[in-house]
């Protein structure tokens, strides 16, 4: 192999290192948010379990409330692993363009930036839909403690 084309595969396979690193931080971001779903499902159908059980129209009600904001949850999750998936696809499109572009005499242009470009914003909703998620979580959370709180407060006499 000559030496030029020893550097022109070593400049390839290096550009090629940053979509492999966002990759592997999308990949990352997507394990959790899959972690994040399975949560959501299970706290739903315990929720779904306990309306079946209840009968007092006020518990109902604040059961069917938790339900709403764990439909809620799940959406956003989903739409967050959609743009995860469309990241993934970008940071492969980089990675594949950057490939080419180099045996190709530079014919696909601006193509690799904008893919990069495509997918960095693509993690970046995901990032805000996920971080609307969380916040949705730690609400749900609370607004259970204090729920819990006033109802075991209604069945206790105070002395």
């Amino acid at each position: 192999m000559p030496p030029t084309a020893a550097l022109t595969h070593y400049a390839i396979l290096t550009a090629m290192l940053a979509p492999a690193f966002f990759l592997t931080a999308t990949a990352a971001l997507l394990a959790s948010a899959n972690a994040r779903l399975a949560r959501i499902i299970d706290r739903a159908r315990q929720l779904l379990k306990d309306l079946g059980e209840v009968e007092d129209p006020e518990d109902r009600k604040l059961l069917e409330d938790r339900i709403l904001v764990q439909r809620r949850r799940s959406v956003l999750i989903l739409r967050a692993s959609q743009m995860l998936y469309v990241a993934i696809s970008c940071f492969v499109a980089t990675s594949l363009l950057v490939a080419g572009d180099s045996y190709f005499d530079h014919v696909f242009g601006p193509w690799p930036t904008i893919m990069a470009v495509l997918g960095v914003l693509s993690m970046f909703a995901s990032s805000v839909l996920l971080s609307r998620e969380a916040a949705l979580a730690v609400r749900a959370v609370n607004d259970e403690m204090d729920d819990a709180h006033r109802h075991a407060n209604r069945r206790s006499p105070l002395i």
